[in-house]
């Protein structure tokens, strides 16, 4: 199962899921979707929203069995 910390770190930053949506060029459903771990992102996204938050993808992004 993959787990992410985008909710997280969206927040420690104070920006909305339609302002991180605009920067990485998605939709703001897109982003809940992800947050609640409804929606796996494709390596691209990932790494658009890893150099968003200077973080690495593992940073984000955690995969757990």
């Amino acid at each position: 199962m993959l787990y992410n910390l985008i909710k997280k770190h969206r927040e420690e930053n104070q920006i909305s899921q339609e302002e991180l949506a605009h920067v990485v060029g998605v939709s703001r459903q897109t982003i809940h979707a992800i947050e609640k771990g409804n929606y796996n992102p494709s390596l691209e996204l990932s790494f658009k929203l890893s150099i968003y938050f200077n973080k690495s993808i593992e940073e984000l992004f955690q995969y757990k069995r």
